[in-house]
């Protein structure tokens, strides 16, 4: 009898304490909602307020824009090899290798550049931006800033967030254009396919369905790299620990939104072809 009451006794105050964590966990999770939502609401309200920080602006666009072309380009280069060399035995066999470029074409217009684009530039741009303001929150210098009448959300995230916003789109595009060397490259390693003839037979399938959404939703994604990036290393705590974690959850937050962002586009997308 006493073995089955300390039996109960343990296996109540494990369900409790499970109960208790998965409270902690949704608690956790709608406080950080609540917090980014603020947070998107005051960078909102001081993006036309002045002062206007032009020359910031233009030193973060010009950093984040050169940390990550050789990344971006060498990445680019090899998802084009590769998928054109992938794709390539099966559209032999079907008798349709003609298609390929298009294929290609298609598919990193489309999908596969803006997503492995902003990926990276998660992983890249987004950590530095939250290990950048985590380490001036925990040595005090936001507070710094303050107090000598500089508006660090004007300085120091309004500029961050515009330079990821307008940055990523080019970085997009520049990938794109890398893919299709590294396209062309892999179809000419067994025969010879002028580059002329390559290129129209690459963009005759394209249409500006397929280019403007792809575009569009480029500038979201450098958005939520640059407004999740910010607010993480904005709200940093804990010394130098909260740093290397804003750093991290700026990246895997970042990562996850890209995605649910990318489902969301595909599918007003479709929406519109419909009723088009």
């Amino acid at each position: 009898m006493k073995l089955n009451i300390k039996k109960i006794f343990r296996s109540n105050k494990e369900n409790q304490s499970s109960h208790d964590s998965e409270h902690i966990w949704l608690d956790n999770f709608l406080a950080e909602i609540g917090g980014l939502s603020l947070f998107t609401v005051n960078f909102f309200k001081e993006l036309f307020r002045p002062p206007y920080e032009h020359k910031e602006f233009l030193r973060q666009a010009n950093k984040i824009g050169l940390s990550t072309l050789p990344l971006i380009g060498i990445t680019a280069f090899i998802m084009g090899l590769v998928l054109t060399l992938q794709s390539k035995p099966m559209m032999v066999e079907f008798g349709a290798e003609s298609w390929l470029p298009g294929m290609v074409a298609v598919s990193i217009v489309r999908e596969i550049g803006p997503v492995i684009t902003a990926l990276i530039c998660a992983g890249k741009i987004g950590s530095g931006i939250g290990a950048e303001l985590g380490s001036m929150k925990v040595t005090e210098q936001i507070d710094a800033m303050e107090v000598s009448g500089t508006n660090p959300m004007n300085y120091l995230v309004v500029t961050r967030v515009l330079a990821t916003t307008f940055t990523i789109p080019i970085l997009v595009l520049y990938a794109d254009a890398i893919s299709f060397i590294g396209s062309y490259i892999a179809i000419n390693l067994q025969g010879f396919t002028s580059f002329r003839l390559f290129v129209n037979l690459a963009f005759d399938p394209l249409h500006y369905s397929d280019l403007v959404p792809a575009t569009i939703k480029t500038f979201f994604f450098g958005y939520a790299i640059g407004i999740i990036g910010c607010y993480k290393g904005y709200n940093s705590l804990k010394g130098t620990e909260g740093v290397g974690k804003a750093a991290n959850s700026a990246v895997v937050i970042s990562s996850l939104v890209i995605f649910i962002m990318d489902l969301v586009a595909v599918q007003l997308a479709e929406l519109l072809n419909i009723f088009n």
